[in-house]
């Protein structure tokens, strides 16, 4: 019954498009899995490639995945950004959001992000955020306790020593003195309620609220046209960042 689909639109600026996705379903164990991302990257689109081959079989690789999510999932997000540091040699200086979403055997989701991107859980047509937006202004704590600084210059919007517009984030590694990498991470039960996900990179929330993305995606059955439709509604509002977008429905 469950089904899913998902867009990807490069955006405005004069580089290579820097959002990668994960949807997919696999069975393992006699368990079905519906493996669900988006990584959001910046300077450059090797870390959040890295991350598209990778995140999900380290989480997977954890022995503790099915009897404790969260611990393996910690623990994989950790590994798999050391991996990334030790390799910036060949992988550069940049970075990249994370937001993964695993359903287990269709009733149990856990829900993962580093960063901004973003999973909002529509239940009876009312949007939850599953995700914390991990934002230099709202963690500046963190980041100040470890040496850095937050600063609106140069241009518009908080930033990581002036340079980074997240507080959370997979390789940075000039910055990362000054940066977590550690996950929030939240579960929930999917039941006779529960009828969208939405995973987003901040090219659609910053022009959307998450009742807004919920209301478009349910006026269609069909995943595929929803996460179409949500990305063509942000572009119509004038969002410039790579947009990318996975939606599941729950039932028919």
């Amino acid at each position: 019954m469950i089904k899913f689909g998902f867009s990807l639109v490069k955006g405005k600026a004069n580089h290579p498009m820097e959002d990668y996705h994960v949807a997919k379903f696999m069975q393992i164990q006699q368990h079905e899995l519906g493996l669900f991302a988006i990584y959001d990257g910046h300077l450059g689109d090797t870390i959040p490639s890295y991350l598209q081959k990778h995140l999900f079989a380290n989480i997977l690789k954890e022995e503790e995945f099915w009897v404790d999510p969260s611990r393996a999932i910690s623990k994989a997000y950790e590994k798999t950004d050391q991996a990334i540091l030790s390799q910036s040699s060949d992988l550069g200086r940049g970075g990249s959001t994370a937001v993964t979403a695993i359903l287990i055997n269709g009733i149990k989701l856990w829900v993962a992000n580093v960063g901004d991107s973003r999973a909002v859980l529509s239940s009876g047509g009312q949007a939850i955020q599953m995700t914390t937006d991990h934002e230099p202004n709202i963690e500046r704590g963190s980041i100040e306790n470890r040496g850095g600084f937050v600063s609106n210059m140069p241009g518009d919007v908080p930033r990581v020593n002036g340079q980074l517009a997240v507080s959370r984030a997979f390789g940075d590694k000039s910055l990362k003195s000054h940066l977590r990498s550690d996950p929030d991470i939240q579960w929930t039960n999917i039941n006779n309620n529960t009828d969208i996900l939405i995973l987003a990179s901040d090219g659609l929330w910053k022009v959307m609220s998450n009742q807004e993305a919920v209301d478009i995606a349910k006026k269609f059955k069909d995943p595929q046209k929803a996460s179409k439709q949500l990305i063509a509604e942000a572009v119509k509002r004038d969002s410039k960042d790579d947009i990318s977008c996975v939606v599941v429905r729950f039932r028919g």
